[in-house]
């Protein structure tokens, strides 16, 4: 083995082992998230608080993925390792702590900003909200109440990005656990004692962000890093970033920018319709926060270290592997939410307001969701391929069309298939955007190994529909469609992914798949290594 295919294969075992290690993590976020969205259904089902929660919710949210893990992650992390590889630690180091600055100020901003703008920033989110004074009233109040909580997740992406960079995963990939725990400890320790018991969500929000913050200072001062040292408040390679990041503001975030549409044009279908997306949407964002994100993560200062020692066949060939990984585990996942999306809504949400007919609608719209989660998942990986590479344009470009692509077809189907009809928009303009994408990346590099991406694609779509046969037999068998237990249900839903799990490994195996070869040598090497 040359030294050029040697490092490729070094880096291609720094993203499975760093991709395993942020997907462990973003499991436990995840599960604990999950467990949030119980409490939160079981107390406030889907109605006038949880939907003026989810709405004012999805503001912060969505300016924490525009602007902190999505634009500044993947604009720092590309000219931060480009520093640290060409001019050295002290050097890079010094550019981190100016940007820590200057983001302080530009966070305090925008926080202040989104309190004062809060009532005009919903009625463009929700304007069906409008008609509703109350509901309008509500939503104005916790988006006003949770807006700072953009400052300190903001400060955590910024940290994520450094430490990554220096090879730590782990402590920003279990930064959402502990607001996921503030949620859930907000609904019994300060929502009880609430005039309106929903403020206490918000309140949650705001705590679980300090929490956050909290959480990375003790790992990045054990990498030498520290915020109270001297720095510039404008550092060269800031100028670099912001260039960079003003165009990613808006194509690092195309998902969610396509949610947020969703939410918009559900705010005009009858109440409730918010929530349905929303528990839908959650419960797609476990196989891709696991998987996907976390391969995206992984992948971007590996392909960042290669780009700027301009290997582009080792970029091409990153890629390829990146790609490969992530659809052999979300075209099984995807099978297996469409064929047990009503067991698995019913078994994480059916309880106190949340009834049979919430449990339907909201397994109506994963079904919809869930046939874009392989285009959910690719468009992370070439997206960060893109920002790895310093384009930030391309992306850009083809998110316009998406987003106008999800818009258009929320429209139109919206009318025949209601919130069902925004899901699959969103599913369809994920799709065209993955392919504009691919087709965009390929003009950029030359071959970027889609024979190869094709070929174990071919052979990850036949496991998945012989697996997903066999657990929909399964399904019937050991999962009743009428009278279910709460223990019935879990124990019939965990049989029926076993056999999933055990048939999807076997057929691969069989098939001689080396996404599977990759991940159990890794294993063994770790287990070895323990």
């Amino acid at each position: 083995m040359d030294i050029s295919k040697k490092q490729t294969h070094n880096e291609n075992d720094r993203v499975t082992k760093a991709a395993g290690v942020v997907g462990a993590a973003t499991l436990l976020s995840r599960i604990f998230g999950f467990v949030r969205d119980v409490v939160i259904a079981w107390f406030f089902g889907a109605g006038l608080t949880s939907d003026a929660f989810f709405v004012a919710f999805r503001i912060p949210n969505l300016l924490r993925r525009l602007f902190a893990e999505g634009s500044l992650s993947v604009a720092f992390i590309p000219v931060f390792t480009e520093t640290l590889t060409n001019q050295g630690k002290d050097e890079a180091f010094e550019m981190a702590r100016s940007a820590v600055r200057l983001l302080s100020v530009l966070l305090v901003v925008v926080a202040i900003a989104g309190i004062i703008l809060s009532p005009l920033i919903i009625r463009i989110i929700a304007p069906g909200f409008t008609d509703e004074p109350e509901k309008m009233s509500i939503t104005i109040f916790l988006t006003r109440l949770m807006f700072p909580y953009i400052f300190f997740i903001g400060m955590v992406a910024l940290s994520m990005g450094i430490l990554n960079v220096l090879g730590h995963f782990a402590a920003p990939a279990l930064a959402p656990v502990f607001l996921n725990i503030s949620i859930i400890g907000s609904v019994f320790l300060i929502s009880p004692h609430m005039k309106e018991p929903v403020t206490g969500l918000a309140i949650g929000v705001v705590i679980g962000g300090i929490l956050q913050l909290g959480l990375q200072v003790p790992f990045l001062v054990k990498k030498g890093f520290y915020f109270w040292q001297k720095a510039k408040i404008f550092h060269p390679g800031l100028k670099k970033i912001g260039w960079l990041m003003v165009p990613t503001i808006f194509g690092a975030a195309v998902y969610q920018i396509n949610i947020l549409v969703g939410t918009l044009l559900a705010s005009l279908l009858p109440e409730g319709s918010v929530s349905y997306l929303y528990y839908a949407d959650r419960l797609v964002q476990f196989p891709l926060g696991i998987f996907a994100i976390a391969t995206a993560t992984a992948v971007l200062p590996s392909i960042s270290r290669q780009a700027a020692k301009n290997d582009l066949e080792a970029v091409q060939d990153t890629f390829a592997y990146a790609m490969n990984l992530v659809f052999f585990i979300t075209i099984p996942a995807m099978v297996g939410l469409i064929v047990l999306r009503e067991p698995i809504v019913s078994l994480l949400f059916k309880r106190g307001a949340f009834d049979a007919k919430t449990t339907h609608l909201t397994a109506y719209a994963l079904l919809y969701y869930s046939v874009g989660l392989w285009a959910f998942s690719g468009v992370r990986i070439v997206v960060s391929t893109f920002y790895a590479l310093q384009d930030t344009k391309t992306p850009v470009r083809m998110a316009v069309i998406s987003v106008c692509a999800n818009i258009i077809l929320g429209i139109v189907l919206m009318g025949p298939l209601k919130h069902g009809g925004l899901a699959l928009a969103t599913s369809l303009a994920s799709m065209l955007n993955l392919g504009l994408l691919v087709w965009a990346l390929r003009a950029k590099l030359g071959m970027i190994g889609l024979k190869k991406i094709m070929a174990s694609v071919y052979k990850t779509v036949i496991c998945s529909v012989f697996m997903g046969a066999a657990v929909w037999a399964t399904a019937r068998f050991v999962i009743p469609s009428e009278g279910k237990s709460l223990m019935g249900l879990f124990f019939g839903l965990v049989g029926s992914i076993i056999v999933g799990l055990i048939l999807y490994g076997s057929f691969s195996f069989l098939l001689k798949s080396q996404e599977l070869e990759k991940i159990v040598a890794m294993a063994r090497k770790e287990k070895n290594k323990a």
